[in-house]
Formats: C-alpha cells, structure tokens, sequence
C-alpha cells in the first residue's frame, strides 16, 4: 500500500506596515528556511500595507509529528 505524504507547513509575515521587506531580509529569510528543508509555496502581498506573506512546506518529520501529539 502506497503511503500518502505529509507535509508540515509555515506562514510567516515579512516587512512593516508603513515598509515594504529588504530584498536582502527576505533573501536572508528564504535561504534559513531552505537550508532546514522548506520550499516556498506563495508569497502573498497583505492588502493595505506593505507585508508579504510568505507559505512554505516541507515533509512532515517524525520529530515533528512527537512535538505536535505533545501537550504544553
């Protein structure tokens, strides 16, 4: 039987209401996360500010999974 793929998710929001995102702090932002395995699904503009929001995924790990069943 196949098993199907779990994904971990992680939304995070760049930038100020009043500035826009440093090129460089979002290409400081997108090589962390590359390096612990995201990838970058969508960056989406926040209307009526200058956020973006960035989504990204990477396979969901077992200590990922024991973290999440962990109360507290």
């Amino acid at each position: 039987m196949e098993q199907i793929e779990k994904w971990e998710y992680l939304v995070q929001s760049l930038g100020g209401t009043f500035s826009s995102p440093k090129d460089e702090e979002i290409e400081s932002t997108l090589n962390d996360w590359g390096e612990d395995g995201w990838e970058v699904l969508a960056v989406i503009q926040h209307y009526s500010t200058n956020k973006v929001r960035v989504v990204a995924k990477r396979p969901l790990s077992d200590r990922a999974r024991r973290q999440r069943s962990m109360p507290g």
